[in-house]
């Protein structure tokens, strides 16, 4: 077991292991929810497997601790570089989708192995995988809604309708309803629901073992493909920046994040 080489990318831990790549969020103390950095971490990760994959065939993603995958954003941080202002709150957004873009478009097959909570910008990092392996009492969602009542971008929400189907996506954004891993499983969101932890090792092995023997130039056509379906099916409207900014500069994005701040419950009037 060898570490990656490059730049340190501040609370994951990257690791190469046969012709695996194993990513770890390690904020376990925050249930490895993202910071900026951290998502510029795996853009750039991505990016350089796709200037030069170096051998590697997957790129497994799971977070440390076994309580979650990712509770969505770091909104401390958010907040502390967003501020009042719309306009840098959309701009980060725009950060994250372009991390989003470079997993989805990375020449190897990517693994999300979720053990815990996964909603938010952990759920998006999710669905941009390829693949998901699950434990019994994983969840996900997206309850914005109910939480600092802000938007996603377009994209983001055309992928989720993609991976869990329209009826599971509405459920998660519009009743702010976490999904448990049985019904992932059961519309084919996630590819195999496991006991535990150790099962969940157990799994992701069984599954790298097999890709082991896979052509890569299947693989990279492939993704190629979906790819191209996936720009054609999933591309933001027009006037998905407008639309975001109006939710930023908004007065219910302005009480969420007053109620987080004083740590009480919102209450939204629109």
């Amino acid at each position: 077991m060898t570490e990656h080489p490059g730049e340190p990318r501040p609370d994951m831990t990257v690791e190469r292991r046969g012709s695996a790549l194993h990513v770890t969020f390690d904020r376990p103390h925050r249930r490895n929810a993202f910071t900026r950095e951290m998502y510029a971490g795996l853009r750039t990760l991505c990016e350089g497997l796709a200037a030069d994959a170096d051998g590697v065939r997957a790129l497994v993603l799971r977070g440390a601790g076994g309580k979650a995958f990712a509770a969505g954003n770091d909104i401390a941080d958010f907040l502390g570089r967003t501020g009042e202002h719309g306009d840098e709150a959309v701009a980060y957004e725009e950060e994250i989708r372009a991390m989003l873009e470079a997993l989805l478009a990375a020449p190897v097959v990517t693994v999300a192995a979720v053990d815990g909570v996964c909603v938010g910008g952990g759920l998006a990092v999710a669905t941009h995988c390829d693949l998901r392996l699950a434990t019994a009492g994983s969840r996900f969602g997206y309850p914005i809604a109910r939480t600092l009542g802000n938007a996603l971008a377009a994209p983001v929400v055309h992928r989720c309708a993609g991976v869990f189907g329209e009826p599971l996506t509405r459920e998660m954004l519009l009743a702010s309803r976490l999904v448990d891993a049985t019904r992932a499983h059961a519309v084919g969101a996630v590819m195999e629901v496991v006991d535990d932890g150790p099962a969940l090792d157990a799994a992701l092995d069984s599954l790298l073992a097999g890709l082991e023997a896979a052509s890569m130039v299947t693989v990279r056509a492939t993704k190629e493909q979906l790819l191209d379906r996936a720009h054609r099916l999933e591309a933001a409207p027009a006037d998905d920046h407008e639309r975001l900014l109006a939710v930023y500069t908004g007065p219910d994005f302005a009480e969420g994040v007053e109620a987080f701040t004083g740590r009480r419950p919102p209450v939204f009037e629109a």
